[in-house]
């Protein structure tokens, strides 16, 4: 029977089919976005405001459903910006996320943070819809991807300008690391049963070689979990539901970031 994953992967191969006779690369290559340089996401994780947070638009999920049904990036993304989002991520997802490539395109409209396209990339055509519609940086699933793909897909990536968060679940996807990667995401929850393990996720990220960016995905829901995993080598968080299910997204961002810092200085 085949999982949420496997279902998520099965319809992407089917869009990324219909966008290529939609949208040839030729076209995606002459839109305006795609001539601008990307803004450096590794640059403000490693010299900016701690706590470095990739926060995310995202309106549902297919494990929650509807997370903010009907929110906006007008209304969410201007204010992580101003908080001083390291990154932001924008679910371009339609049938599992709510979302479209569209939210990205105004996102990149409206700030001048860098915007992380999440989806579930399979071909490098998405990685190119990814620059033409505003990204700066895109998401490699370790899961749904073999070590060879990753590298194929990270080294196109950069070619066009493109930084790569590669995102892991297992000790066994550590393979799939590699130079062309410039962040590594651990994501905290597992995903044969949910639970979320902030001690699995630290001993991942110290098998990581040095020099790479640590990224905590998933399950943090408190500055003082950022903290305990910051203390433990991670350089940064994405984080999106916590925020997202709030009533004003920018302003418990904001509210975490005091936390955080009342909590790292008073360690």
């Amino acid at each position: 029977m085949k999982n949420i994953l496997d279902r998520i992967v099965e319809r992407k191969h089917e869009e990324v089919a219909l966008a290529k006779q939609q949208v040839p690369l030729s076209q995606l290559q002459n839109m305006p976005a795609y001539q601008q340089p990307c803004v450096s996401a590794v640059q403000r994780i490693r010299s900016g405001a701690q706590p470095a947070v990739i926060t995310e638009f995202k309106r549902k999920s297919p494990s929650k459903g509807w997370i903010k049904e009907g929110a906006t990036v007008a209304q969410i993304v201007p204010g992580y910006c101003s908080q001083q989002a390291a990154a932001i991520s924008v679910l371009t997802d339609t049938d599992f996320f709510g979302g479209n490539l569209q939210d990205l395109a105004t996102a990149a409209s409206l700030v001048d943070c860098p915007l992380l396209r999440k989806d579930f990339t399979i071909d490098a055509y998405q990685l190119h819809e990814a620059k033409a519609y505003g990204a700066d940086l895109i998401l490699l699933i370790a899961a749904i991807l073999t070590p060879a793909q990753v590298l194929e897909l990270a080294e196109e990536a950069k070619s066009i300008g493109l930084e790569v968060l590669l995102e892991l679940h297992a000790e066994d996807e550590l393979a799939h690391v590699c130079e062309a990667v410039d962040m590594v995401g651990i994501n905290n929850r597992n995903l044969k049963n949910f639970e979320v393990n902030l001690d699995h996720s630290i001993r991942m990220a110290n098998a990581l070689p040095a020099h790479k960016l640590r990224i905590a995905e998933s399950g943090i829901h408190s500055a003082e979990a950022a903290v305990y995993l910051k203390q433990h080598g991670f350089d940064g968080f994405l984080i999106g539901e916590y925020f997202m299910k709030q009533a004003d997204p920018a302003i418990a961002f904001a509210e975490f970031g005091k936390q955080f810092n009342q909590l790292y200085e008073s360690v």
